[in-house]
């Protein structure tokens, strides 16, 4: 099971999804302070960095009752002033945080670009120089472009496929080197469905007219890399591979089915896995990615390869060269001259999230140079903007979150004594992770050059693939990080049993050691609950304290838990963020989950906090108050239709409204802003859902 993350890839520029391509609010109309400059810091703030005490008063809209739509009472004002620049597809807290972050990591780069021996600093450089790219046209794949067409055999093309996928490129199936689900002391290389050119199998088999215009985009954008390709005959190519991609979409899992942890763990061997799949050329594939014959294997969805094989079986050769070869182009367009790069932005920027302007250069170097050399620039960005009070106090939040997650837990009546136990002793053996690793990954074998941006692209995906391949038969790296201290984002990962939260999250509006507690505990507090939380979801449940797939719940307490999970699935299954679309609760149930559980394991742990002391009031508003209008503000979030659109079809993740809205459900809230009978999110308490 992959680590569980706060939010989606949404902040990401890479990959087909490009889900989230944000930018900053109207500075004429918005009321959202300044987080502060790339050089500042915790340490160097008079005050808190937004309003009086870290929330941002001016953007409610008091007019809206709390229990009418709390997400707009806290709010709403932002959301009317603010904008959503040409450069994005959406806007909210992550996103402005992610511009703070961007903006300190230039500054390290344009430091490092002067140094001639600086591996960033020319990766960075060699993205920049636009002209030299420009220059070189499609010229840096052409070895690739024959290589693909002279493979006339589908054995040659297996073959062809599997140094590719070296390259960072999916074709029929994608693979990522994890820990055994059922045995976290082993590694193992763990396949999973993919060939899509699309955010997922709806897009290709869904009898729905935005969708079917979206196909017909695609397929356009398939005829144009063709053609910037120099081939011939684009239009029908193109048809044809679209068509291929349906018919994997076929034989597709969906993602609720794809979330499921145990029907995903399906060990086997290599020779297995072509009997099951049958028609693919798995040996040429494997001998050509260089993954070991003998390597441990876990196949996601056996019988979507089942399928994806037999299409693979039943395609030419002609079409099924032409599909490697469009996904190559694909991924690889960013790092080719400029038609190829506009080309790809106008699909997968405009078309799928909405964003009519690509964002700026530098924007997308940083984005780059942090994807491949993360801990290189980490270790410079966390000496210069992570002090050591700010890791210091994130470490006493965590600590007291996870002392009142154990405290919940203990008064838990539907939980099996015996269950309880082996509940608080998981939660025991949490490994939290703050700000950065204890040790910084070596990038000495990687070679940049500062005049090849593609060859760069390609060396560090192949790189990183190498170093995964390497740890299979070694011992478990358990102080290895999966997110950058760049990183606007947080996870929980089952098999180590942790929570990471990397050094840039844990700033303003996240996290302020000069702003009051009580904001504090409801911004970042609630994702530190949020993530512990993750370990004991529908699916981190099945996780026991040493971080194996293991039933270790009793039937009844599986049964009782579902009875929650059922009313919760049914409650985001009635939101409808879009005409005639709506949130899908099965899909985010894990994500629901542990926001139910975050806010109120969080709520706790302030009130802990102070001692039995009663908070001040400031500037009107109670301590209670400024909880909950700090989980409030960081869900902040405005989308596109087609960013929104892609989110209800594919996200794990609910959109902004309904998470901050996942408050209808405590009784403290209710205590707190007096939501009664007769408005919108008023809930009865028996219909409530109470899990922890």
């Amino acid at each position: 099971m992959r680590p569980s993350l706060l939010i989606a890839a949404i902040l990401s520029t890479t990959a087909a999804a490009a889900i989230a391509q944000t930018a900053a609010p109207k500075a004429a109309k918005t009321n959202t302070p300044n987080t502060g400059s790339a050089t500042s810091s915790a340490a160097e703030q008079a005050g808190p960095a937004i309003g009086t005490f870290g929330f941002d008063m001016a953007g409610r809209d008091t007019s809206v009752p709390p229990g009418d739509d709390f997400y707009a009472y806290a709010n709403g004002t932002w959301e009317k002033n603010t904008e959503i620049p040409a450069d994005r597809s959406s806007y909210g807290m992550f996103h402005r945080l992610q511009d703070l972050s961007r903006e300190q990591t230039r500054a390290l780069l344009e430091e490092e670009k002067g140094k001639a021996d600086s591996k960033s600093g020319n990766f960075y450089a060699s993205f920049l120089d636009e002209a030299a790219v420009n220059a070189k046209g499609v010229t840096p794949v052409k070895p690739w472009i024959a290589a693909i067409k002279g493979a006339n055999s589908k054995e040659a093309l297996a073959a062809e496929a599997g140094r590719m996928q070296r390259r960072g490129v999916e074709s029929f199936f994608g693979l990522y080197v994890n820990q055994d689900d059922k045995d976290p002391e082993t590694y193992a290389v763990v396949f999973g469905q993919a060939g899509l050119g699309l955010p997922d199998r709806d897009y290709y088999l869904k009898d729905d007219a935005k969708l079917a215009a979206t196909r017909t985009a695609y397929q356009a954008y398939l005829a144009k890399m063709l053609t910037l390709a120099g081939e011939p005959n684009a239009d029908a190519r193109a048809a044809a591979v679209v068509q291929l991609e349906k018919a994997i979409a076929e034989a597709h899992w969906t993602r609720v089915e794809s979330r499921d942890a145990d029907k995903v763990y399906n060990k086997m061997t290599f020779a297995e896995l072509a009997a099951r799949a049958p028609g693919y050329d798995w040996t040429s594939y494997l001998q050509a990615a260089g993954i070991p014959a003998d390597a441990p294997l876990i196949v996601a969805q056996p019988t979507a390869f089942t399928g994806e094989a037999k299409v693979w079986a039943d395609a030419p050769v002609a079409v099924l060269k032409d599909h490697l070869l469009l996904r190559m182009l694909s991924t690889y367009a960013r790092y080719l001259s400029a038609n190829f790069d506009q080309a790809r932005f106008a699909f997968y920027g405009t078309e799928l999230t909405g964003a009519p302007e690509q964002q700026a250069r530098w924007k997308r170097g940083v984005d780059l140079v942090s994807n491949h050399l993360g801990e290189d620039l980490g270790k410079a960005y966390v000496a210069r903007y992570f002090p050591p009070e700010s890791k210091a106090a994130a470490d006493a939040l965590v600590r007291n979150i996870i002392a009142a997650m154990g405290e919940r837990l203990k008064k838990l009546e539907w939980m099996a004594p015996e269950t309880k136990q082996k509940a608080l002793a998981k939660l025991a053996a949490f490994t939290p992770k703050i700000g950065y690793p204890d040790k910084w990954r070596d990038y000495s074998e990687l070679e940049i050059r500062r005049d090849d941006l593609l060859g760069n692209v390609a060396r560090g995906n192949e790189f990183e693939f190498q170093r995964n391949l390497n740890k299979i038969g070694k011992p478990i790296d358990r102080g290895e990080w999966f997110m950058t201290p760049m990183t606007i984002n947080a996870y929980a990962n089952p098999t180590m049993n942790e929570i990471v939260f990397p050094a840039a999250i844990l700033q303003p509006p996240f996290f302020d050691p000069k702003a009051d507690p009580a904001v504090n505990y409801g911004a970042i507090g609630a994702v530190i609950g949020h993530e512990i939380s993750h370990h004991f979801d529908d699916q981190g449940r099945k996780y026991d304290p040493s971080g194996k797939l293991a039933d270790w719940w009793t039937e009844q307490d599986v049964a009782r838990f579902k009875t929650f999970t059922d009313r919760l699935v049914a409650q985001y299954d009635a939101y409808e963020p879009l005409p005639g679309q709506h949130v899908q609760g099965a899909l985010t149930l894990g994500e629901n989950i542990a926001d139910l559980a975050g806010v109120i394991v969080s709520y706790d742990a302030y009130r802990l906090s102070l001692g039995g002391k009663k908070a001040p009031v400031i500037d009107g508003t109670t301590g209670e108050q400024r909880f909950y209008l700090g989980y409030g503000q960081v869900w902040r979030t405005k989308y596109r239709e087609p960013i929104l659109r892609q989110m209800l079809l594919s996200d794990p993740h609910s959109p902004g409204v309904q998470r901050a809205n996942i408050v209808r459900n405590v009784d403290t809230w209710y205590d707190t802003f007096g939501a009664r009978p007769g408005q919108k999110l008023y809930l009865t308490k028996e219909q409530r859902v109470r899990i922890w």
